[in-house]
């Protein structure tokens, strides 16, 4: 089979290796679609980061580079190992990507293996990816999908999952104000997942194409420009001069973060979702006279069956946010690329590793 290999930053090859083994407990996936995701953005820029280098295996997967990528996956099942008797072939589903050690409680109660040692990823840690035509993953990472929900949009379920975590750890409600700075792709999910809660969104983010998209999904109830708008001025003309209960960092940038810090309100929580690639200051004086909360947030933790809810249930529609499909050979030149130095043309790029969900 055809698979997208990570040697090296800038070395990103399509290459045939075999078809991944079906043992008890897993189950085949035969990928649809695969997004392209920001942290495969700063593989190929300059990594390896989570991708293990060679002779440096990954402690649990075993691997190291050259490995299959992509993370944000959709696909079929095409069989099924002993023992798993809930899932069958034919059944739509997505792939909660976790490379995790077998002794870490990931039931349904858990509330940190997202956070236990040596946590990695499949398509960055090893165990194949969804920029391969097929894997197999343990049972207890797959999730099925109702049919009517199309697998173009269900690859946008795993940083759909992301925004939903997000919203979970700023423990957001109805009702609340929320700003969210930067209106990319985590951004404006994060953004629909306030919305489809009853929060009333305020996003600032400069791009005019990103505004636009912001405007045109429907995920804010007002979208900023932070270069011709005081942001905070404004958020506390929104809320009678309080502040906002809860804000959101999706950009890596320090004037967001400055920002969010100037417009919540006393006792107001800051939820960090970006990664950050460098040190980060903050104006601990402000922080400590507002009593502010600042908390980090990384990928999901049992947020999959919640968010697949929201999407089947129609409270978020994810189609507006796909704004390119594309083939494995078409990876770097039409998807990374675009992705690096046109990024404010496209929200998520999906990638069909057969080619055949281009047909037609």
């Amino acid at each position: 089979m055809r698979a997208a290999r990570y040697y090296n930053h800038h070395d990103i090859r399509i290459e045939d290796i075999p078809e991944p083994e079906v043992t008890p407990g897993t189950v085949g996936v035969e990928v649809a679609w695969c997004g392209i995701c920001g942290s495969d953005l700063h593989e190929y820029i300059d990594g390896p980061n989570f991708v293990p280098p060679p002779g440096s295996p990954h402690p649990i997967s075993g691997e190291s580079a050259p490995v299959t990528m992509g993370h944000e996956m959709s696909g079929i099942v095409y069989a099924v190992g002993e023992g798993v008797e809930d899932i069958a072939v034919g059944d739509h589903v997505v792939v909660e990507p976790y490379v995790i050690a077998d002794d870490v409680d990931t039931g349904p109660d858990s509330r940190d293996y997202h956070i236990s040692p040596n946590m990695g990823f499949i398509g960055l840690s090893g165990r194949g990816g969804g920029l391969g035509e097929r894997l197999a993953v343990q049972r207890r990472w797959v999730h099925q999908i109702a049919d009517s929900v199309p697998l173009d949009q269900a690859a946008l379920i795993e940083p759909l999952s992301v925004g939903y975590h997000a919203a979970q750890r700023a423990g957001a409600k109805a009702g609340d104000v929320a700003l969210v700075t930067g209106a990319g792709p985590i951004g404006l999910l994060t953004s629909a997942v306030l919305t489809a809660m009853g929060v009333r969104v305020v996003i600032s983010e400069p791009s005019a194409l990103r505004r636009e998209t912001a405007q045109r999904t429907g995920v804010a109830e007002h979208v900023l420009d932070p270069r011709e708008v005081d942001v905070v001025a404004r958020v506390a003309e929104l809320t009678d001069g309080r502040g906002a209960d809860i804000g959101f960092e999706c950009t890596s940038v320090q004037p967001a973060l400055d920002t969010l810090v100037d417009a919540l309100r006393p006792q107001g929580v800051l939820v960090v979702v970006s990664i950050w690639s460098h040190p980060a200051s903050f104006d601990l004086l402000t922080v400590v006279l507002k009593e502010l909360e600042i908390r980090g947030t990384i990928a999901y933790v049992n947020n999959h069956p919640a968010t697949i809810e929201l999407v089947e249930s129609g409270k978020i529609d994810l189609a507006p946010f796909i704004t390119g499909r594309i083939g494995l050979d078409q990876l770097v030149d039409e998807g990374f690329e675009t992705l690096i130095h046109r990024n404010e043309t496209a929200v998520k790029i999906l990638v069909s590793p057969s080619g055949r969900g281009l047909e037609g």
